[in-house]
């Protein structure tokens, strides 16, 4: 595979390791269709694409662990068989020769409730939250944040997180339609139905994991499904309170990348702290035939993106 290619070219320096990662499958057994921009997406073929992924994943000995960045299956998909259509996806996941790391995505909630959601999905969280966190070796950190904490789907109606979301969306969204921008400018087109926010709970656990893992000094890499910097991602695509989220990461300097998906173009940026901000191409959206997924090899120093056809390659060095 591609990391061989570059060993041969004198990059000699082997990972400290490497894992696999996929966002915004949105399988669902129904005819293709288009995004509300008219994008086309391939509905049928998504799971052949992840099929494809874990494959190559498998051929790949040296993956640790993959990451979904959210999305499994299309809001689309009949609600009756919203159960049976998840847990066809993760068992094509479950093909995967290691562990697979998910997160929620806002299709997942069209579909299900995250208390359904949450175990199936096997999350390793306390008290059935949808955020935690892993180390796959001593210098490293994995977090995975909970983008829909603060969201008019997923909760029950009169849950305080879905009155809190509504109260968010009449007050900075104008529109009947809650997922709908019109009129909308700026940075303030993220106040989307489709969207939510980083809860203060999930913001005072963030902060503790970086305090600590500032003591251990251990590089972080932060996995959201919603994107973290508009300079990443369209304005339509951001978590709600991406800027809160932000101002508790840049305390630290022990944050080297924020990964996410939902915008389904991808997409790259660094910010001011010099922190990697980086969205994935969806494999929704990839015409029959092509692939996106790809793998990832971490190093102390940098992380290297290494995508297969529709998705990026891309060397992301990290401030020293």
């Amino acid at each position: 595979m591609a990391s061989t290619s570059l060993l041969a070219n004198g990059n000699m320096k082997k990972p400290l390791f490497s894992f696999g990662v996929i966002s915004d499958v949105q399988y669902a057994d129904i005819p293709d269709g288009r995004s509300f921009l008219g994008i086309p997406r391939y509905y049928r073929h998504s799971i052949l694409v992840l099929q494809r992924a874990v494959d190559k994943w498998n051929n790949h000995t040296e993956l640790k662990f993959s990451v979904n960045f959210g999305d499994i299956v299309d809001g689309f998909c009949p609600k009756e068989k919203s159960l049976e259509t998840v847990q066809n996806v993760i068992n094509e996941f479950e093909k995967f020769n290691g562990p697979v790391y998910h997160m929620i995505g806002n299709h997942c909630l069209y579909n299900l409730p995250r208390c359904k959601l949450v175990p199936l999905l096997k999350m390793p969280s306390i008290h059935d939250y949808a955020y935690y966190d892993f180390s796959p070796s001593p210098g490293y950190r994995f977090v995975v944040l909970d983008a829909y904490d603060i969201s008019a789907i997923g909760w029950p109606k009169d849950h305080p997180k879905t009155i809190a979301a509504i109260r968010t969306l009449q007050e900075k969204n104008p529109n009947a339609d809650k997922n709908s921008p019109t009129g909308m400018t700026g940075l303030e087109k993220r106040f989307l139905m489709f969207n939510g926010a980083v809860g203060k709970e999930q913001l005072e656990w963030l902060d503790n994991i970086l305090q600590d893992s500032t003591k251990q000094q251990q590089n972080v890499i932060i996995c959201c499904h919603l994107p973290l910097d508009p300079n990443a991602a369209a304005a339509e695509a951001l978590l709600w309170n991406y800027d809160e989220v932000m101002e508790v990461i840049h305390r630290y300097k022990c944050v080297k990348a924020c990964l996410a998906g939902h915008d389904h173009k991808g997409g790259h940026s660094v910010d001011s702290h010099g922190i990697h901000h980086h969205v994935f191409e969806a494999a929704l959206e990839c015409p029959p035939g092509t692939d996106a997924f790809g793998f990832v090899d971490v190093y102390h120093d940098k992380i290297t993106l290494f995508g297969t056809d529709r998705m990026a390659t891309m060397e992301m060095v990290f401030d020293p």
